[in-house]
């Protein structure tokens, strides 16, 4: 048992706050303030303070379970791993490699990821990987590659919001989705700067706001457009920047030039006074940032659409300079670092590409493989969840709960229960979980050591605080068996230190380069920001060199980093962009509508998101008493005009129908939403699932559903509950 206090991070979103966990009398722990760690700075949501309760035993799993007779029950670890090595072998040797399937989660450690995509590749030899990543933050992935080069969520820290004249904040709703962090935003304003929220719903952050922008859902790449065309039609470009640092402004200008603002209004819903008030706070001051979530990026358009924000950015000198930038807020606990190592369909350890040449052959010398054996890029996440059953015969899943978070939910449902064998591997039992054939108990965050990279780019230490019960596993130690049984007994050690030393040989040279990162330092310097190569003095041959070249002591006491040490990259693009040429580039985009317009049958959109209690698919949360007692289940958001419409009060059930499905849950009525949309959290699964209805129509670059808009109808059911 732990006896002395641990500083570690939150399990959950992309802030990855630092608390401390404090034994307990009975052999737990308790969390308590860490106010060292800058991101959060002591802060808390109620997520993270009863962290700790789904580490009991009474609400997760603690023996492997197996699939007899149509029911899960108890079993060895040998027979778990048994049956799953055996029917990946078999399916196999039946089908070949492609047959075998493997979803990640954004939420493993970068340990797990990279020995995830490194597993799929080497022991199982398939292209078949990808990850609920997908679903959170691919979109702005994309954009920001085309743009600048390189994808890192936030190009700067946190610390640098308050200190800039305005922000535009769009499709984020921060006081429920990051609670800590809207302190950033509130001492932007207490420093004189202007907020602007874009947003369908006027949320508890959109009350924060100087200018709230309420457009009709799916709209937003109208109204970014619409700002751009105000910002060259009123003089307010900056023409030096465009010049020195950026290329494609002409075929930029001439898309954004047929998005006037009386256009843009008609389209939005958006005033031309408003938009007009936007561009001129935006302006103003010398400095400003435009930051997205999910809504405008969970898109069958979003990475058009996240291009057109950054557009903006770059046609007023806003990025690439202190202080000024675009930038994603990452949604899950390690959505960044989990795009970064390897379980992407498309990419290699370190942001390397799967179908580069060279970084095929950097990383299969790291793992001791021949380049040509390492299989091409796969299907992306719904569309290997859609194949599943049919090309995809066995699925290997950890960390996510597709059942409740994918598009098209029922379907994806089915899917999963048509494969020939699922294994999964989790903390509880989760809805998808209950679909196995196979359900190994893996190790959570507060009885493992691991790193995660928060939304900043900032790669963080999370450390072990309890011992696992009996009958607990880690994720390496089963990735570990099953390459033993798979015939690789080399390569997948279980210690995740030996790991991520791999991860810095096989990430060095990349574009997320983590060489240069240690355990230790990261115990030291309170993370350390990537790109953080090995300097090159001290490099013999570049990316071939080893990288056992860092002092033993990287800082000294009085807290000058040694030298020859790196010191990490909190700033990105301030000298360059990661481009080619150093420049930035412009995207030509034009509006188009969502992939499914309202019509008389289904008159109304439906857009979906979270709620401050809840996490995610909920599979953890829900298992809490107090984030239950706060958010106890779905609901239907509606503005007064569509309820009286329909004939609905407060709290009448209340059926949501799409062309994908129908969800019930009780109205609960608000004018904080638009007269043409409704609102439905996706935490909750069964009648309530919000995801039985949403649209997998994906965009054709990212491979993004569109969760956040699709048409639907409503049917009043009666009065009271919907339960």
């Amino acid at each position: 048992m732990q006896t002395t206090s641990t500083p570690t991070h939150c399990p959950y979103c992309a802030l990855q706050c630092g608390m401390n966990l404090n034994p307990t009398p009975e052999g737990g722990v308790e969390v308590a303030e860490r106010a060292d760690f800058p991101v959060n700075r002591g802060a808390l949501c109620g997520k993270g303070r009863t962290a700790p309760e789904v580490l009991s035993s009474r609400v997760r799993l603690t023996s492997p379970l197996v699939r007899s007779g149509g029911e899960l029950r108890p079993a060895t670890w040998e027979e778990a791993l048994d049956r799953i090595a055996g029917a990946f072998s078999r399916a196999r040797a039946e089908h070949g490699p492609d047959a075998l399937g493997v979803f990640g989660g954004g939420g493993l450690t970068n340990e797990k990821a990279y020995t995830l995509g490194k597993f799929a590749r080497v022991v199982l030899g398939t292209s078949q990987i990808d990850y609920n990543g997908r679903f959170c933050m691919s979109s702005a992935a994309a954009a920001g590659t085309k743009a600048f080069g390189l994808d890192r969520g936030l190009p700067f820290p946190l610390e640098d919001i308050p200190k800039t004249g305005c922000v535009i904040l769009v499709g984020s709703n921060l006081a429920e989705t990051m609670p800590p962090a809207l302190r950033y935003l509130t001492e932007l304003k207490e420093n004189g700067g202007t907020l602007i929220v874009v947003d369908p719903r006027r949320t508890r952050t959109a009350e924060q706001a100087d200018l709230h922008l309420a457009p009709r859902p799916g709209t937003d790449l109208a109204l970014a457009l619409g700002l751009l065309h105000l910002v060259v039609a009123e003089g307010r470009t900056d023409e030096a920047y465009i010049r020195e640092r950026t290329s494609g402004w002409e075929e930029a200008r001439a898309a954004a030039m047929a998005h006037w603002p009386e256009y843009v209004e008609r389209i939005t819903g958006v005033s031309v006074p408003q938009l007009r008030e936007a561009v001129r706070l935006f302006c103003a001051p010398e400095n400003a940032m435009v930051l997205t979530a999910r809504g405008p990026e969970q898109q069958s358009k979003g990475t058009d659409t996240v291009s057109a924000w950054i557009n903006l950015c770059l046609a007023t000198g806003r990025a690439g300079r202190p202080l000024s930038g675009y930038g994603c807020l990452t949604g899950q606990g390690n959505g960044q670092g989990g795009r970064e190592h390897g379980q992407k369909a498309d990419q290699l350890p370190g942001y390397r590409k799967l179908t580069d040449p060279a970084a095929r052959r950097h990383v299969a010398e790291v793992w001791g493989v021949d380049p040509d054996s390492l299989p091409g890029p796969g299907r992306s996440a719904y569309e290997l969840l859609d194949a599943l059953g049919t090309d995809i015969r066995t699925l290997l899943l950890m960390g996510s709960n597709p059942v409740v978070s994918a598009p098209r939910a029922a379907h994806i449902e089915d899917r999963l229960r048509s494969l020939d064998f699922l294994a999964v591997c989790d903390v509880v039992l989760s809805e998808t979980a209950e679909l196995a054939d196979v359900v190994l108990p893996v190790t959570q965050w507060a009885e493992e050591t691991g790193t995660t990279t928060n939304l900043e780019g900032r790669v963080l230490l999370r450390r072990r605080a309890l011992t696992p019960p009996p009958g607990v596993r880690s994720d390496l130690e089963v990735m570990h068996e099953l390459a033993a049984r798979l015939g690789v007994e080399k390569g997948f050690p279980t210690d995740p230190e030996e790991v991520f030393e791999e991860l810095r040989r096989a990430s060095a040279g990349g574009p997320a380069d983590y060489s240069g990162i240690t355990y230790r330092r990261l115990a030291e310097e309170n993370g350390v920001f990537w790109p953080c190569p090995v300097p090159a003095a001290d490099s013999q041959e570049g990316e071939d060199a080893s990288l056992d070249v860092l002092p033993d002591d990287p800082a000294d006491p009085s807290g000058e980093r040694a030298p020859g040490v790196h010191p990490g990259t909190p700033r990105l693009f301030l000298d360059r962009f990661a481009t080619e040429d150093g420049r930035a580039r412009f995207a030509a985009v034009s509006y188009r509508a969502v992939a499914e317009e309202p019509d008389d049958a289904y008159p109304v959109l439906l857009t979906t998101g979270r709620v401050v209690a809840q996490y995610q698919s909920g599979a953890q949360t829900r298992r809490v008493a107090e984030l239950n007692a706060a958010a106890p289940g779905p609901f239907v958001e509606m503005h007064p005009r569509l309820a009286e419409r329909l004939g609905a009060a407060e709290g009448d059930a209340v059926a949501v129908v799409s062309r994908r499905g129908r969800a019930v849950a009780p109205a609960r009525i608000s004018r904080a939403i638009r007269p043409d949309t409704v609102f439905m959290p996706f935490h909750w699964p069964g009648e309530g699932r919000a995801n039985t209805l949403t649209n997998p129509a994906l965009d054709p670059t990212s491979r993004m559903p569109e969760f956040k808009v699709c048409a639907v109808r409503l049917e009043r059911l009666g009065q009271g509950s919907a339960e």
